[in-house]
Order: structure tokens, then C-alpha cells, then sequence
């Protein structure tokens, strides 16, 4: 019989496994919530950015004036057309306090005509309209030119006070002097029979029209059938409109009042002015182009009852321009419109790269709270010296072989960790040099082992008994028979 040697080695915990941080679930959800948000955030921001509704102010006159018609006119297209753009419109006493709210920056879009003063932040959009002047005579009189107004008196038919400002300032005649009384606004609701009737006292009229209106005007052709008028030429036209520039030199192509009889029977030079759509120089090149270009392609639909804004024209584009063209409307008619990659791409891509920025933040956090921390290999190197300090403890190659059988288990688990992640390779090779050496710290102890087997068993089998006492033992001895 054999005694027991020593029972066990010192057991060792079994091999490290990585560390795991415990998911907090309120940490997660709330990672959750907020990655939602950022989401429905990127996506309400963007849609506002490219499809919010933009509200432009409109000052206009009167209710009932030309202006105010066609501002109601472009908010219900803009409207019905389910356009970004909203039209507020704001009306005032006339179109003067109209533009000067315009010029206070109080509005975004405003009408003018070309004799007001335009204000220096005024961009045209659009021409809505020209004004054209005709210089009429009682009968078959004839008018040789502006100078010979100033001994008549000339009645000024027109919709509003500022054309008689207007006239006198072609005339040469300060609003202060005598001879400004001469210059009269023709009585509400006059007819041309009226004014040329000899109790009227006017010498001529000067009407300042629509030319859409003025080509629809079928009154000019039944004064002209009783011989009521005379339609002169303004041989000044060019001359005013070097001196005047906001004035235009115009011509009247035969038959545009009448067609019988012919008025004018031949082409015939005057003056006019225009109206034009204009906006704060501060509105972006891409709202305004936006709005050009709703207004060209709805010309149709723009176009009052009366004729007015019924022939709406692209702003001009020339430098020496009375009204410069705003930037995007200038674009918009020189087909300079950017595509929208062209428009947008360098907000796309500061926007794309915010959003990886923020990708990465929440990325970190989602990381941090939720993925299996990576153990460094050096940090398995601890468990390994710990098997290597109990090799000296093993007596016997059945405690050896626990031994080596735990180290090959952290062996295996720091290889199956490298595969999966969650061991990094830092420290690798102090794993390494760790384990060969515990490895050989225990082959040496097995062949220590294997040549000492039999001290070993010696050192470990009791002492022989000693023999039984003789005391009662019978020798039986056997006589040899002869």
C-alpha cells in the first residue's frame, strides 16, 4: 500500500474572459431617444431649409389701384400653385408712401413707375407695364412741340397726381411758378369730348396710359370718327429721354388707337415710362430668382381686367439699367441659373460632414455604453504567472498536467478573444513571452519528475511492519525416517 503524497495543487481561477461592461438600459434608451431625434431633427431642418414657405411683404397703394390689384393677383397664384413663397400685403394712402415704406425696408417687394424716386436698394424682378404719353389737339390743330404748351392751358388725364408732377417736370415748368397753374389735372370721369370743348378752355390734353389699356380703348376711335382730336408726334422724345432717365423714347406703330381711322395713320415717336416689379437688394439671388421666374411663366394669369401687367416683360439686364435687375432675376433671364447640385453641394457637404461629426459623438456614446470593452493581452499575462507560481507545489505529473491544462485554456481564450474583438493585441507579445515561459517552467518540471519517480515513491511508502512475535509458534519438526 501506498500513502497519499499531497492531495492538490493550489487551484487557480479558471481563465480570465474579457470584461464585459454592463449595458445600462436607461443609458440605452436614452441613446435610442436622442439618436431619433437627431434624425427627425436633420430631416425637419432639411425640409424647411429646401420647402418652408417664405413670406414677402408687398406695399402697394389704395385697395383698388393697379399695384394692389396685382399683388392680391400674385398671392393667389402663389397660393394656388402650393409655391413656397407667401404674399403680405400691406397698402398704404398711394404708391408714393408705398415706396417709402419700401425704402424704410418695411418691405420686400414694391411697384414703381420710372418718374418716382427709386429707392437705392430697389432691384427689378419684372416690367409690368409701359405708360405712354399722348399729346392730343382740339380737332385738326397740330402741335409742333412741347414749347408751345407753355401758353396753353393743358389739362394732364391721367389716374393719379403724379403724373401731373410729371408733366410739368418734361415742360421745364417749377411747380412754383405762374405758369404751373396752366398745368391742370383733367376733372374725374372727363372725356376727351369735354376737355376740347370750347367752355373747357383747354388748348391740348397730355394722357398718360397704359399702353395696354390704350390698345383697348375704344373711346379714342369714337372721338376720332366726330374729328374730336389730333395725335402729335413728340419730336423732343429722344432728347427727354437722355435728360429724363427714367423716361423711354417710344413708338407708336400706325392704327394703335384706332383702326378707323388709322390713329396714328403713321409710325409716331413719343415718350413713356414703366412699371417695374422691384426687391430689396438684400433678397437672395435664389428667392428672387424663384420669383422672376413665377412671374414669367404665369404672365397670363397676372394680367388685371383692365390691361394692366397684361404684357409683363423680363427686367433689363444692361449696366446703364434705370433700375438695375436684381442678381437671381438677372440669372434666371441669362439662363445663369445654377442646378440645384450646383446651388446646394457645398451646404451637402458641410451638412455631411456635421452629420458624421455627430454620427461619431453618438457613435462613442453608443460604444461606450454598450459594446464588451476589449481586454488588453497583456493583462492575461497575470494569470499565467499565477499557474507558473504554483509549479514548484506539483509533486506529481497528475497535478503538472492541471497545470498545463489551465494554461492552454488561457491560450485558448486569448485566441478566441483576438477573433472576436474583445481582446486587443495590446501587449501581445508580453502574453506571449509569458506563456512559452510558464510552458517551459512546466515541461522542466515534468522530466524533474519523470527522473525522480522512484525516491519520490520511496519517499512516499511507509516502513515494513515488523514480524510477528514467535512466542506461540509450534515448530513441528519432521524426524527423516531412516
Amino acid at each position: 500500500m501506498s500513502a497519499e503524497g499531497p492531495t492538490s495543487s493550489t487551484e487557480l481561477p479558471p481563465p480570465r474572459r474579457p470584461k464585459v461592461i454592463k449595458t445600462n438600459q436607461q443609458q440605452v434608451l436614452l441613446y435610442v431617444v436622442l439618436t431619433l431625434l437627431l434624425s427627425l431633427a436633420t430631416v425637419w431642418a432639411g425640409r424647411t431649409w429646401l420647402h418652408n414657405s417664405e413670406t414677402l411683404t408687398f406695399a402697394v397703394g389704395a385697395p383698388n389701384s393697379d399695384e394692389a390689384l396685382f399683388a392680391t393677383k400674385l398671392a393667389t397664384l402663389l397660393k394656388n400653385t402650393a409655391s413656397r413663397f407667401r404674399i403680405k400685403i400691406v397698402n398704404n394712402a398711394d404708391n408714393a408712401k408705398a415706396l417709402a415704406q419700401f425704402d424704410r425696408r418695411q418691405a420686400d417687394l414694391a411697384v414703381l413707375r420710372t418718374d418716382a424716386k427709386v429707392p437705392l436698394r430697389a432691384r427689378t424682378l419684372a416690367i409690368l407695364e409701359h405708360d405712354l404719353v399722348l399729346l392730343l389737339g382740339p380737332g385738326n390743330k397740330k402741335i409742333k412741340s412741347l414749347a408751345e404748351l407753355k401758353k396753353k392751358k393743358v389739362a394732364v388725364l391721367a389716374e393719379n397726381e403724379s403724373s401731373l408732377a410729371f408733366v410739368r417736370s418734361i415742360l421745364d415748368i417749377p411747380a412754383d411758378s405762374p405758369d404751373a397753374a396752366k398745368i391742370q389735372m383733367a376733372p374725374q370721369g372727363a372725356t376727351l369730348d369735354k376737355l376740347f370743348a370750347p367752355a373747357s378752355g383747354f388748348g391740348a390734353v397730355i394722357a398718360v396710359v397704359h399702353a395696354s389699356k390704350a390698345v383697348r380703348d375704344k373711346a379714342y376711335e369714337q372721338v376720332a370718327k366726330r374729328g374730336g382730336f389730333t395725335l402729335n408726334a413728340i419730336d423732343e422724345a429722344k432728347a427727354l429721354a437722355r435728360k429724363f432717365p427714367g423716361i423711354s423714347d417710344e413708338t407708336l406703330t400706325a392704327g394703335t388707337l384706332s383702326a378707323s381711322p388709322e390713329i396714328p395713320d403713321d409710325d409716331l415717336d413719343t415718350i413713356g415710362l414703366e412699371w417695374l416689379l422691384v426687391a430689396q437688394s438684400k433678397m437672395s439671388a435664389t428667392t428672387a430668382g424663384d420669383l422672376a421666374r413665377i412671374v414669367y411663366e404665369n404672365k397670363s394669369a397676372l394680367g388685371l381686367d383692365s390691361g394692366f401687367a397684361t404684357h409683363i416683360e423680363p427686367a433689363s439686364v444692361e449696366k446703364d439699367a434705370y433700375v438695375m435687375a436684381h442678381q437671381g432675376a438677372a440669372d434666371y433671364i441669362n439662363d445663369d441659373t445654377k442646378s440645384f447640385m450646383d446651388k446646394y453641394s457645398d451646404m451637402m457637404y458641410l451638412g455631411a460632414a456635421a452629420l458624421s461629426v455627430i454620427g461619431s459623438i453618438f457613435a462613442a456614446i453608443y460604444a461606450k455604453i454598450t459594446r464588451v470593452a476589449p481586454e488588453k493581452a497583456s493583462e492575461l499575462s497575470t494569470a499565467i504567472l499565477d499557474i507558473g507560481e504554483q509549479i514548484e507545489h506539483a509533486h506529481s505529473l497528475d497535478q503538472l498536467e492541471c497545470l498545463q491544462d489551465e494554461l492552454e485554456g488561457i491560450l485558448r481564450g486569448a485566441v478566441i478573444g483576438l477573433r472576436d474583438g474583445t481582446i486587443s493585441t495590446d501587449g501581445l507579445d508580453t502574453f506571449k513571452l509569458g506563456y512559452e515561459f510558464v510552458r517551459d517552467e512546466i515541461g522542466m518540471r515534468r522530466d524533474y519528475l519523470k527522473r525522480h519517480a522512484s525516491e519520490i515513491e520511496k519517499a512516499t511508502i511507509p516502513a515494513a511492519l515488523p514480524p510477528p512475535e514467535d512466542s506461540n509458534v509450534v515448530v513441528v519438526k519432521t524426524a527423516q525416517s531412516a
